[in-house]
């Protein structure tokens, strides 16, 4: 196969990557409106708007920022071209989860806004990431070189894990455990979402170790410094995940 592939158009083609981003956003928010028609949302209308503007505002600066210092070698050269070409999920994630929690605060909501986002953020990552692998090398989500058997070479002729790949997998497992989970227990409100963002900042904290990220003299990427933060603020997780469960007098 080659890389990035495309498809053609008369005598111009259109990246499948640009076809998968497009069907990340516009399938993953039809499904969430799915979601959302098929049980009572404690949020109303308005509120959901303002939390939509606060987890677009955080998800877009965290996203470009935490993508500008991934290579802090390059910050004195940058420039608004620089850092808007330079994103990462993980600043994405980050920022939404602040952006919302800092109008959930301002508007006086309580309850959990991220829980019916879940599957359909588990959605647009798988078609995200599909799209990220046939970008190739043009992307920057690929891995180190690598002799196993299904490294694949992007186009320069060196084999890498393809760790894009190694990412769809993890978000589909992720989202059968998440469902089967459901079956079994009764989650307390929000928990979906924490294990959600959880245990994507654990795998890509995991993963970092096989790409070809800056990494500073004590052997962590940037990346992989903000996933010990989320992982940070998510502690209780860890410490007692029995609060994950509803409980019942």
């Amino acid at each position: 196969m080659h890389y990035p592939a495309n498809i053609p158009l008369g005598e111009s083609f259109v990246p499948i990557h640009f076809i998968c981003e497009t069907l990340a956003y516009f399938l993953g928010y039809r499904y969430y409106i799915y979601l959302r028609s098929k049980q009572e949302d404690q949020i109303s209308d308005e509120h959901r708007i303002l939390i939509f503007i606060g987890a677009a505002l955080g998800g877009f600066l965290g996203s470009h920022i935490l993508g500008v210092l991934e290579n802090p070698q390059y910050l004195k050269n940058m420039d608004i071209l620089y850092f808007m070409r330079n994103t990462t999920i993980v600043g994405g994630l980050l920022g939404g989860l602040i952006g919302v929690e800092l109008i959930k605060k301002k508007i006086g909501v309580y309850v959990s806004s991220g829980d019916m986002m879940v599957y359909p953020i588990i959605l647009a990552m798988i078609l995200g990431r599909l799209g990220c692998h046939f970008a190739g090398l043009d992307d920057g989500t690929y891995g180190i070189p690598s002799s196993l058997p299904w490294a694949i070479d992007f186009g320069d002729g060196i084999t890498r894990h393809p760790t894009n790949l190694y990412e769809i997998i993890f978000w589909i497992l992720l989202w059968i455990s998440l469902n089967k989970l459901e079956k079994q227990y009764a989650l307390e409100n929000g928990a979906r979402f924490k294990l959600m963002l959880a245990s994507y900042l654990f795998f890509r904290f995991c993963i970092e170790f096989i790409k070809p990220d800056y990494v500073f003299s004590f052997g962590l990427s940037v990346i992989q410094l903000a996933c010990i933060a989320g992982l940070l603020y998510y502690y209780k997780l860890f410490v007692n995940p029995s609060k994950l469960l509803k409980s019942y007098a």
